[in-house]
């Protein structure tokens, strides 16, 4: 039930779910806006109230219960927009899993989506006319997918369902399937139930410090954990506005992004650490000047490694449009945590410390503050509420002891109850005990990184570290170093990792060129960059350098780096190369060969006679 009172800060929420909260606020607040989506990304825009949501989710899930949905699956395919957000209160009211995925372009591939309905088990598609178009042909050319029906929802007479009952639906109840991005591996459905999104939206309320004069700015893609829980349920949890775009408006102008903020006086937006790059990179002086950024007071920076460079330079950026350094706020969060894990008290000084890099190698943190050279990390915070965060050797499964990097473990209520279907890796993955005392369970999040003064710092990914002679390096450390060589490499789009090249793992580089470079590029001056760069911050010997056309390289839905995929291209010698190099071509293309041989002889031998 809830508890409710006018002032948000004020609410109590005691076995409620996101269902009771939305049904509050249509019978208290029925005529606030809820959401605001700009359609272009600046001036147009289109609004739904607490009451027209709750109307148009009742009407939705009066379709589901009428086609017998409840408790099956249901593929959401929506563009950003209001349609996405009244589907999935519609499945909510229903008591219909959500499984929310980023809808096919035109040309793509449908490996993803497949994979996807095949785990999930879904049994229904809820879209819009538009994406209905372009996918139902396709879809019917699919065996997995052509069974599906499929509704346009916005088709959906919102009058019907007024006298709607609710099924019986608790904290306990499965609210929605958030597939991973894959940058690791294939998408799996995290299971999220109502009890997780409650505890997860309080953390953040209070690590935020949410009040009902805040203002929620984004343009984070609403399938993706971030977007959907921070910019879609955290304002409903609080009772504030939401304002949103498209993540394309934003990236085919960045501009449109801060625009947003200043023009509504937001106080809380953010994004992954390439968001502010963008910004930085693509936002001209002109355009500042029509920009005041002085009510922005939470810049959140997440899902992926924070750089310290990105968050200087985006302070030092702005600062002439009023926006302020201490609004920045890295933090830490995954799908299988729901979203939020740690962050700073907003009130707090960033947290940034030099690491000596040579201990770093080794696992073992040591602050130097003079040495240049050495790693600059940014802390992304505390944990909150009864969250606990440890550190722990991933081999012998018992805690590091302090200042000492291992596999961040981490426990509570937001933790998801595991991968739908999957039991032998939710096993692996949320039930983990330390070896010692038995404490448990923890999900192993596979980040690696360390606790300092109680601050959390994140240095990389289990499966993604770089070991080369025994030491340890991370990918985004000397990626970081490659885009910084030249400047005709982009920001945020190389990839690092190793390759055996005669029992020895080898450092291959796969980097995406500057559109304005691409018919003038001199290939030998960029790599010979790469090379000397790498090995002056790394002592590093580089085997291969590849150049990539713009926009080729292999990210997920949330921007990305997939290493993985760019490790196989390599391999499979299929990556959009515009240069390549390597210390020994002729060893390279025998040992390219040698691997299409072994996977084809592999795929041979997996395909049934």
């Amino acid at each position: 039930m809830i508890m409710y009172n006018n002032s948000t800060t004020e609410n109590i929420f005691a076995d409620s779910t996101l269902v009771d909260i939305l049904k509050t606020r249509a019978l208290h607040q029925p005529e606030q806006t809820a959401y605001t989506f700009l359609v272009n990304g600046e001036t147009e825009e289109i609004s739904l109230t607490y009451q027209e949501l709750d109307r148009k989710a009742k009407a939705i899930a009066y379709e589901l219960k009428n086609i017998k949905a409840t408790g099956e699956r249901a593929l959401l395919l929506y563009p950003s927009g209001l349609e996405f957000i009244a589907a999935f209160f519609g499945c909510l009211y229903a008591g219909v899993v959500a499984v929310p995925a980023n809808p096919p372009r035109r040309n793509q591939r449908l490996t993803r989506l497949q994979a996807i309905v095949k785990d999930a088990q879904a049994t229904i598609v809820l879209t819009t006319t538009s994406i209905l178009s372009n996918i139902e042909r396709r879809f019917k050319e699919e065996s997995e997918l052509a069974s599906l029906p499929c509704i346009s929802t916005e088709n959906i007479d919102s009058n019907q369902g007024q006298d709607w009952q609710f099924p019986p639906i608790n904290r306990d109840s499965l609210a929605f399937l958030q597939y991973t991005s894959g940058s690791t591996s294939t998408p799996k459905g995290v299971m999220i139930n109502h009890g997780n999104l409650m505890h997860n939206e309080e953390m953040i309320k209070r690590a935020f410090q949410h009040t009902e004069q805040s203002v929620v700015v984004g343009w984070l893609p609403l399938f993706h954990d971030m977007g959907l829980i921070g910019n879609v349920l955290q304002p409903l949890y609080v009772g504030i506005p939401s304002i949103f775009m498209s993540p394309v408006a934003f990236l085919q102008k960045p501009w449109r992004w801060l625009n947003a903020i200043s023009r509504y006086q937001a106080t809380t937006s953010g994004g992954p650490n390439f968001a502010y790059d963008l910004c930085v990179n693509n936002i001209s002086i002109s355009e500042q000047e029509s920009l005041d950024l002085s009510s922005w007071n939470l810049a959140f920076n997440g899902a992926e490694p924070v750089q310290a460079k990105t968050l200087q330079e985006f302070a030092q950026t702005f600062a002439s449009c009023g926006f302020r350094q201490s609004a920045l706020y890295p933090c830490y969060g995954m799908a299988e945590t729901t979203l939020f894990v740690t962050g700073r008290l907003k009130t707090s000084p960033q947290l940034l410390q030099r690491i000596n890099a040579d201990a770093l190698a080794q696992n073992q943190v040591v602050v130097e503050s003079k040495n240049e050279r050495n790693h600059l990390l940014v802390s992304c915070g505390k944990a909150w509420c009864d969250q606990q965060v440890i550190i722990v050797n991933p081999e012998t499964l018992l805690q590091c002891p302090p200042d000492q990097v291992g596999e961040i473990w981490v426990s509570g209520a937001s933790i998801a109850s595991g991968y739908w279907g999957r039991r032998e890796e939710t096993e692996y993955t949320f039930q983990a005990y330390l070896a010692d005392t038995g404490e448990g369970p923890f999900l192993r999040t596979g980040d690696l990184g360390f606790l300092h003064d109680n601050q959390l710092f994140v240095t990389g990914r289990l499966k993604d570290a770089i070991i080369i002679r025994g030491q340890n390096y991370y990918p985004q450390d000397i990626e970081l170093t490659v885009e910084k060589s030249h400047p005709a490499l982009r920001s945020s789009c190389g990839a690092a990792f190793c390759v055996d090249i005669d029992n020895s793992e080898r450092l291959v580089i796969v980097q995406e060129v500057e559109r304005s470079y691409l018919r003038q590029l001199n290939g030998q001056e960029v790599v010979g960059n790469i090379r000397q760069a790498i090995t002056a911050e790394h002592s590093l010997q580089v085997y291969a350098v590849v150049l990539i056309k713009t926009n080729s390289i292999p990210k997920t839905s949330s921007g990305k780096i997939q290493r993985h995929v760019c490790r196989s291209g390599f391999l499979a010698g299929n990556l959009n190369v515009i240069y390549d190099w390597s210390i020994n071509p002729r060893n390279k293309h025998k040992f390219l060969n040698l691997q299409n041989d072994i996977e084809s002889t592999l795929q041979k031998l997996s395909t049934p006679s």
